[in-house]
């Protein structure tokens, strides 16, 4: 006889165990591999120099420790919208909503950013998608719209076409950087412009370190795509964690092995005064701006093509995971529960839908791939940094739980991957740092006025025990800590905390936050509800499918 806590997560209602370990890794590698590798590159070595290489050295390693959090989550509580629901198991509604919100924010956004860079590159061939500065045209925006159509139409079709589609363009997403390394390697390659433009690191530590929220990071990001789609995979328990691992490793070393590449492939003459301008003034296609200075005119038809495909690839993945973590927190209450609707082919397609025009929308305020990169990736790590801590606090009062992957060292991966994520919101500067904040305000007033009219419709208490409200005493120190170390920093703030003072200081934040959020987790009984509730979910799956 099984107790609560014996019992596995399962999925919610209608959503099918169709997908295996190749397709999870797929679709988290194919969420990495997208735009950053065309744009990561340049933005980096002007950033960095050099040192760029560093820059994803550093990426790798804190994104290698948070998929490490993300495997044993997914693997113990393998649910759709992992990322919206691992929080609300420890912490409550609060916590859980403020997680989905973050990363429904940088989900929904990543499809229209993928767009934008796929039209940018194949300007340079078809004039007229983007402007000088790189933002959409009229004929942009058409295009934009009709792959957005497109995104939608294949996720609609359900789980497993999208599964193969995936599979099908993430072989050709892997095939062409790695070619890409391979011919810029032994065609032109100069050992000196690792230090050349004022040294090996012509910026300094600083430099490196501003690099990761420019691209580097959010080249790296996506590896948590097949946690999030745990509700549909086939073995979850087995098949998560290296599924994530596996994605993540194979992304660094070929991101790394592009940085080098593309640092060595430069025109030595072109750093002589520096890394602000390394290919040409407003240059969309750094590797093919050199393909061509080098008379390879075959590899620029390829990565034409690969232009279209990578973006296109990673958008399409990215409107399947913006419509399930909307669909998560429709399923737990958070959201109307008109998101949770599922289609006689498995499919959240009221949640896919407002993915679709949510994107639609943001091509207005931020026409161009630049514009939202820095802000994705402050909210992306928001989202991450949810990670360690639940991980810690559902040890602490759910241990007994089995875990088919337990992360080595817990005690000391998870505050070491917290910290990691908060130095990357810092490094993201005040300018991104406060507008992230008004988009977290702004989900708190949404989520207040559906709990007012659920509460008016249901009879329930507005301040239910649900809510878990101690929560916030949390949640709103470390981000509003956040702001003002931000504020006060060395990146785009006042300056007032001197350099590298700014990284302890932002060190020492993040584990007083660590240790006090674990000591506030739900007691074990509550938490041992929420997880029945999702147990519960299950056999209203095994209804649905066999009844």
């Amino acid at each position: 006889m099984s107790t609560v806590a014996d019992r596995p997560v399962t999925s919610g209602p209608g959503l099918r165990r169709t997908v295996g370990f190749s397709a999870l890794m797929f679709i988290s590698l194919g969420s990495i591999i997208g735009s950053g590798w065309l744009l990561g590159a340049l933005t980096a070595a002007k950033s960095a120099g050099g040192a760029s290489i560093l820059s994803w050295v550093l990426a790798g390693v804190i994104v290698i420790l948070l998929a490490l959090v993300h495997a044993e989550l997914g693997s113990t509580y393998p649910v759709a919208g992992g990322t919206a629901r691992y929080p609300r198991l420890a912490f409550g509604a609060i916590a859980g909503f403020t997680a989905g919100w973050v990363g429904w924010i940088q989900a929904v956004a990543i499809a229209p950013i993928e767009v934008e860079a796929a039209l940018s590159y194949l300007d340079h061939l078809v004039h007229g998608f983007v402007d000088d500065n790189g933002n959409l045209t009229g004929l942009g925006l058409l295009v934009a719209a009709a792959l957005m159509v497109v995104f939608t139409l294949i996720n609609l079709a359900g789980v497993a076409l999208l599964a193969e589609t995936n599979r099908i363009t993430v072989l050709w997403k892997i095939a062409i950087p790695v070619l890409t390394v391979i011919v810029l390697v032994f065609v032109a390659f100069h050992g000196s412009n690792f230090t050349a433009g004022g040294g090996f690191a012509p910026y300094g530590a600083h430099g490196v370190f501003a690099a990761l929220p420019l691209g580097v990071v959010f080249a790296l990001q996506g590896f948590e795509q097949a946690a999030q789609m745990g509700g549909e995979a086939r073995n979850p328990q087995r098949d998560l964690p290296r599924a994530l691992i596996g994605a993540v490793a194979l992304g660094v070393v070929i991101y790394l092995a592009l940085e080098v590449a593309f640092v060595g492939a430069l025109d030595p003459a072109a750093l002589a005064t520096g890394w602000a301008n390394p290919i040409g003034q407003g240059d969309f296609g750094p590797y093919v701006t050199i393909a061509g200075a080098l008379g390879l005119t075959w590899l620029s038809i390829l990565l034409y093509v690969d232009a279209f495909i990578s973006p296109a690839g990673t958008g399409l993945v990215y409107v399947a995971t913006s419509a399930r973590l909307s669909y998560a927190l429709g399923q737990t209450g958070f959201a109307p529960k008109g998101l949770a609707k599922i289609s006689r082919r498995g499919i959240p397609w009221v949640s896919t839908l407002v993915a679709f025009v949510v994107g639609l929308i943001s091509f207005a305020p931020f026409p161009s791939w630049q514009s939202l990169v820095s802000l994705v990736t402050s909210a992306t790590v928001i989202m991450y940094g949810f990670a360690p801590l639940t991980l810690a606090a559902l040890r602490k009062v759910d241990p007994d739980r089995p875990r088919p992957y337990r992360m080595p060292a817990a005690a000391v991966i998870a505050p070491l991957s917290f910290i990691a994520a908060n130095e990357i919101i810092y490094w993201s500067g005040w300018t991104t740092d406060w507008k992230l904040a008004v988009a977290i305000v702004i989900g708190f007033v949404l989520f207040a006025a559906y709990r007012a009219v659920r509460a008016s419709r249901e009879g329930l208490a507005f301040f239910g025990a649900d809510l878990q409200l101690r929560s916030l005493a949390w949640i709103l120190p470390w981000l509003g800590g956040m702001l003002v170390i931000s504020a006060l920093g060395q990146y785009d703030g006042a300056e007032v905390i001197p350099e590298w003072i700014d990284l302890l200081v932002v060190a020492v934040w993040s584990l007083v936050v660590f240790y006090v959020a674990v000591a506030m987790v739900m007691p074990a009984d509550q938490v041992a509800r929420e997880v029945e509730a999702e147990a519960s979910e299950a056999g209203a799956e095994t209804a649905e499918l066999h009844g």
